[in-house]
């Protein structure tokens, strides 16, 4: 078992390449969910008008 820990003496490598694509997957995650958050406040905070415009290349 330590062996494939120590993954042939390239352990820092492979385990900080895992470390820093789990890492990056969360940010993206929690910026994903900022995102959405942000997306559905404006939804709810446009009026019908703006959204119609919006959506028909009026602004």
């Amino acid at each position: 078992m330590n062996e494939f820990f120590a993954m042939g003496g390239y352990a820092f490598f492979v385990w900080g390449s895992f470390g820093a694509t789990a890492f990056v997957v969360v940010v993206e995650m929690v910026a994903l969910r900022a995102r959405r958050r942000r997306a559905l406040d404006e939804a709810r905070l446009a009026t019908p008008d703006s959204l119609t415009a919006a959506t028909q290349g009026v602004l």
